[in-house]
């Protein structure tokens, strides 16, 4: 009878990420031959995978890296089945693993990732393998890379939330605080456009008509109390006021109001990523600092 140290257990472990007692009997179906011990993994994972095919993975965790000169940036959502597997160490560690494997081999793409290997083992091999361990469909659902002068990353709590920002601060110290901090807000806010120009028209026409018609109550108000009435915008989107509304008389547009906040913005590109809203998406933010980088 073939022994099994602690320590050929350990090994095998290091090798695969899974459990002691599935590394304990791997190496005992293969007589302890470790090579023997990974097929048998393998192929417990693809049983596992196969019966989890139609399963859904709306769980998992968001990671990001940046390069040693700050100017790219990769971002790749690693799902699951279970909010529990996704909390595991093992399992966020495995997420920044491959973020680190991506960078390291200048990948650009999800296929080109896919297309790597870790330690010898296909990456698909690697994620059943992985499924085999866990006892969850685990799949690659996202991989994004943004590039530019700088970039800002932010990882909302719980890791389910991710946002890359490239951006040009002007060399300012504060730059790197605030474009964090508008990473921060595309977490909280959910955009989905990518400027104002992308707005839906009758999307517009009906938000403008909304504040038009909060105002017009709201100034009812005032004027029973005998105070100052509120401006009635004519516009409210930066997509209506088109060059041909600026070269009107001021007097004639009365949106000076609700976009007078909005200065003369630039633009930041960046990459949001959530787990249960679909895939990333790339978005403008319009900041009141900043240029446009290079995608």
């Amino acid at each position: 009878m073939t022994t099994i140290t602690a320590k050929d257990v350990g090994e095998l472990r290091k090798a695969t990420g899974a459990g002691l007692m599935d590394c304990k009997k791997a190496l005992q179906e293969s007589g302890g031959d470790f090579d023997g011990a990974l097929d048998y993994l393998r192929k417990k994972g693809q049983k596992v995978a196969e019966k989890r095919a139609d399963r859904e993975a709306n769980e998992g965790v968001v990671v990001t890296i940046i390069n040693d000169a700050g100017n790219k940036a990769i971002a790749l959502a690693l799902s699951c089945e279970t909010d529990f597997v996704a909390k595991n160490e093992d399992f966020v560690q495995f997420a920044n693993e491959l973020a680190q494997l991506a960078m390291d081999n200048n990948v650009n793409t999800k296929d080109e990732l896919l297309a790597l290997s870790i330690d010898g083992t296909p990456l698909p091999e690697k994620l059943i393998e992985r499924t085999g361990t866990i006892g969850e469909k685990i799949e690659l659902s996202d991989f994004q890379v943004v590039q530019g002068d700088n970039i800002a990353s932010y990882i909302h709590a719980g890791s389910k939330i991710g946002v890359l920002v490239s951006y040009k601060d002007g060399g300012k110290d504060e730059g790197p605080g605030f474009f964090r901090s508008l990473a921060m807000h595309i977490a909280a806010m959910n955009p989905s456009i990518m400027d104002p120009d992308e707005f839906d028209e009758e999307f517009v026409a009906k938000e403008t008509e909304a504040l038009q018609g909060q105002i017009k109550v709201e100034n009812e108000d005032r004027a029973r109390l005998g105070k100052h009435l509120r401006n009635v915008p004519q516009y409210a989107s930066r997509r209506q006021l088109t060059p041909q509304v600026m070269t009107m008389p001021r007097s004639s547009r009365s949106s000076e109001s609700p976009l007078a906040s909005y200065c003369s913005p630039e633009s930041s590109r960046g990459f949001f990523f959530e787990h249960d809203r679909g895939p990333a998406r790339e978005m403008v933010c319009q900041t009141a600092s900043g240029s446009r980088p290079n995608d």
